[in-house]
């Protein structure tokens, strides 16, 4: 299988005089003071005067250098640095001129290890368009432009295909999973959210319900923590919430036996409610509390929902048309991919200044996916229309700490919940997965 290259970011830097602590006469001088909070790697915190046009490179031979004079560490390591609560990508004068931080004083430096380039694992090529990925255990589970979901091993062995929409899948997302049995639901742009029954043992599924409600393609499905609802967004600008369950718990006044006189009838699910309030189709969907949904909108808006109040909490108004979001329940912030090519990192709770927290520029097209770390509460993945997935980490907002390239063509779903393999599905018809090697800081 074609596997591609990982291009990592280095910012472009001056050379600079090979001695760390070297400095011209003419040459400012800085006190700065490392700390950490990986306790293998620390070292003394008294303060040391470098030159302040000091860069990335020097701090890593001081560091390094001062490891190996306590007799600790005597590899090499590679370090990040933080200075002021974002890493250093340019000289340290220019870092905390920027910030407004006087060089009078004894500046912090902050260092972590360096994250490890994300490896490129495997490539599971499909029919069409990979428009949709969730990983739940050792499953992958794919929608695709080609009408159908399917499942594979991590190993990436194909095990099932699944016919039953009669057009593209959009979504996808696990409710339940055993060692025996499974169940998940499909959205597609047939109009229709599918709930499917997986008997694993077996390798046989079957289409428990078909949750009819939206008159326009459905384009974001998310399950809730407890996996009991399920809610869903579409192009007739609707957000509906459903029972996850596999028995109907609508009261039609039916008996069972009319019922059962039509299997399709038996199988058709309603929603349990129905909200009303954006304007354009919503294009995506996350559960960030039991009772609390956050939505992104083709209508350049993003809004939580009180699912017991059946109305809307908040509403956060952005430039251009949202494609997707995350919540993080680990920072509890929400990152939302856009038209206008930017990442941005929104806390919904914040009562002071902007809503915006920060802004990640490197994609050149539409950002069409955004996923957290499930772990870190730094880290996120992004996929554009340009061929390109980006591994970022939020204290780094002007460069992402990789590239991960392997598409051919536009990127449309990722996922990372599994945090040893990041995935992305593109219109070059393939599932692409990398080894994320992961460093727990």
């Amino acid at each position: 299988m074609e596997i591609e290259s990982i291009k990592k970011n280095r910012p472009k830097m001056k050379s600079k005089d090979k001695s760390v602590m070297a400095t011209n006469k003419d040459e400012a001088q800085i006190q700065i003071r490392f700390v950490t909070k990986q306790q293998r790697y620390a070292v003394p915190d008294y303060p040391l005067a470098v030159h302040s046009s000091i860069v990335t490179d020097e701090l890593n031979s001081l560091i390094n250098e001062l490891l190996r004079e306590s007799n600790d560490v005597q590899d090499q390591v590679e370090f990040d640095f933080l200075v002021c609560s974002q890493f250093l990508r340019s000289s340290l004068t220019e870092h905390i001129a920027d910030r407004g931080v006087s060089t009078e004083e004894v500046v912090d430096v902050e260092y972590v290890e360096k994250h490890p380039p994300p490896e490129p694992k495997d490539c599971l090529v499909h029919d069409d368009w990979v428009s949709a990925v969730a990983v739940c255990g050792k499953w992958i589970l794919t929608g695709s432009y080609d009408n159908m979901l399917h499942i594979w091993t991590l190993k990436g062995k194909h095990q099932l295909v699944i016919p039953g929409h009669i057009s593209p899948v959009r979504a996808v997302a696990w409710i339940s999973l055993n060692d025996d049995n499974a169940s998940f639901v499909s959205a597609s742009m047939d109009q229709t959210c599918m709930i499917w029954s997986w008997d694993i043992t077996r390798n046989s599924v079957e289409c428990v319900h078909v949750c009819k409600g939206h008159r326009r393609s459905i384009e974001a499905v998310s399950v809730n923590y407890d996996k009991t609802l399920m809610a869903t967004g579409a192009w007739d600008n609707m957000l509906y919430i459903w029972s996850t369950s596999a028995q109907e718990e609508d009261d039609t006044g039916e008996s069972a036996s009319k019922r059962a006189r039509s299997e399709y009838a038996s199988k058709t699910k309603t929603p349990k409610c129905a909200m009303k309030g954006h304007k354009q189709a919503i294009s995506g969907i996350v559960w960030s509390d039991k009772t609390e949904i956050i939505t992104g909108s083709w209508d350049h808006t993003i809004k939580t929902w009180d699912t017991e109040l059946n109305g809307i909490k908040q509403e956060i108004h952005g430039d251009k048309c949202f494609f997707d979001i995350d919540y993080s329940p680990l920072s509890r912030v929400v990152i939302a991919g856009s038209a206008d090519q930017h990442v941005r990192l929104y806390d919904p709770r914040s009562t002071e200044g902007a809503i915006v927290k920060a802004r990640f520029t490197s994609h050149t097209q539409w950002v069409s996916t955004v996923r957290w770390s499930t772990v870190d509460e730094h880290l996120f993945i992004s996929g554009a229309y340009d061929n390109i997935v980006k591994l970022w980490d939020t204290r780094s907002p002007k460069a992402p700490l990789f590239d991960l390239l392997g598409h051919d063509d536009k990127v449309l779903s990722c996922d990372w919940s599994n945090p040893k393999l990041i995935m992305s599905g593109g219109a070059d018809n393939t599932l692409r997965i990398f080894k994320s090697n992961y460093v727990e800081h």
